[in-house]
């Protein structure tokens, strides 16, 4: 009799439990449908549609704008400026966009400048160096002294250019691995660009011996740069002698070339200089060492 007391009290209690639920998801789910219905107004369904259409006119003045951006001639353009130009261009869609929506609902522009306001001073201090990169983020996308495809050297870091960011610059080195480089280490330290100009000089060195006419040395080296299809008559190449060294007499020949063509252009030099000098008999002294024995 008791137990059956106890079972009754029991399905009573989770009857109430469950009646409770249920009255609470219905209160719950009719005072969204409430907020639902109080939401879809004619008022607001027509600042809807009206936030829609001018997202929509919005949008398709970014494409086209950008599309004219890309239809500007290279001779009065770069791809660096116009890179800059295009995220300047979204930047400014992305914010009017957003400040017209939050007017649209009653949202005080003013407040909200105010809010970030306190709130760029916060995190100013919060992220420092972050806003350090941010600030050499506009120097280097304005200043143009490197594009995407340059290579350029940083400190250790040497490598082609992928991408110009706002924070960062991101290379692959010449082994194919990605660096990020922060713009602030870019504007701080010395940057090398080395396809900054449209021709480069290498310069190499050659010793010949001592025993060497040294007028024949000067002529036979001269005739190096033209068997070397990369190398550029203008400026006109170049050699010279450049000290008496332990081993032999020190020579120089200088070329210019194309970025592009560095890796060929030193090694047909190369070999154009050995070619040379065989021929005229011509010898290319190395270090020896004389060992003797006293007995």
């Amino acid at each position: 009799m008791v137990e059956e007391v106890v079972t009754t009290e029991s399905a009573n209690s989770i009857t109430s439990a469950a009646e409770a639920a249920g009255e609470s998801i219905i209160q719950q789910t009719s005072t969204f449908l409430n907020w639902v219905k109080g939401f879809l107004t004619w008022d607001n369904l027509f600042k809807l549609i009206g936030a829609l259409l001018f997202i929509f006119a919005l949008w398709v003045i970014y494409k086209l704008v950008l599309k004219a951006l890309k239809k500007i001639p290279p001779e009065k353009t770069t791809p660096h400026r116009q890179m800059i130009i295009g995220r300047i261009i979204k930047y400014c869609f992305y914010v009017i966009m957003v400040m017209y929506v939050l007017s649209l609902f009653g949202v005080k522009l003013s407040a909200i400048w105010g809010a970030a306001g306190i709130a760029g001073v916060a995190i100013g201090f919060a992220a420092q160096t972050s806003v350090s990169n941010l600030i050499s983020g506009l120097f280097v996308l304005t200043e143009g002294s490197l594009k995407v495809g340059d290579l350029i050297i940083v400190g250790d870091v040497t490598g082609i250019v992928d991408s110009i960011n706002l924070i960062s610059v991101r290379v692959h080195t010449l082994d194919n691995e990605m660096v990020r480089i922060p713009n602030s280490t870019i504007i701080n330290a010395n940057l090398m660009n080395k396809s900054y100009h449209s021709k480069r000089r290498l310069t190499l060195s050659v010793s010949i011996s001592y025993d060497t006419d040294m007028a024949k040395a000067l002529e036979t080296l001269a005739k190096a740069p033209g068997l070397c299809p990369t190398v550029l008559q203008t400026p006109e190449p170049a050699v010279w002698f450049d000290g008496f060294g332990d081993s032999g007499i020190n020579m120089t020949v200088a070329v210019w070339f194309k970025p592009d063509d560095f890796l060929k252009t030193k090694n047909d030099l190369y070999i154009a200089i050995k070619k040379v000098f065989d021929k005229a008999k011509i010898e290319i002294p190395f270090n020896q060492l004389d060992v003797q024995i006293k007995k």
